[in-house]
């Protein structure tokens, strides 16, 4: 219950992602859509880690729209005049893994971002092996540090 208590008060303050004008429309929470659209590898598949980027992740501060619009950060807490995350104490970028709560399922990840707001603990992502960027909670990873996994 808490849970769906924070992915609906996530939803209200994700405003500008990419997607989230035609989300609206449809009135399905971004952070859903995201999430069901992840790969799901199985766990015995081998997963190919690339380096960690360089550049293009937000650290330490809040994501703007510039960083939503280059596809640095997955979204913007607040609005595009002001945002109102706060920057996690989250190593980024970082490798990790998506878990998804119903099937257990772990999809590989880079972290772009993490941030906070009223208790809530969200996180951007780059799906390994696509351009795929989407956003969790935070309680949502498998940290896996910013060494190669193995």
């Amino acid at each position: 219950m808490e849970s769906e208590n924070a992915m609906r008060t996530f939803t209200r303050l994700v405003v500008a992602s990419p997607m989230c004008s035609f989300l609206h429309k449809l009135r399905v929470a971004p952070i859903a859509l995201a999430c069901c659209l992840a790969s799901q590898p199985s766990i015995a598949e081998i997963v190919d880690w690339p380096e960690l980027p360089k550049t293009c992740f937000v650290s330490q501060r809040p994501a703007n729209v510039e960083d939503v619009r280059k596809g640095c950060a997955a979204f913007l807490i607040g609005g595009p005049e002001r945002s109102v995350g706060m920057p996690l104490n989250v190593q980024i970028p970082e490798y990790a893994y998506h878990v998804d709560s119903a099937s257990g399922k772990k999809t590989p990840v880079i972290l772009l971002q993490a941030e906070e707001h009223s208790s809530i603990k969200a996180v951007g992502y780059r799906e390994v092996g696509t351009s795929s960027i989407g956003a969790a909670l935070l309680s949502e990873m498998q940290l896996l540090g910013t060494s190669k996994p193995r």
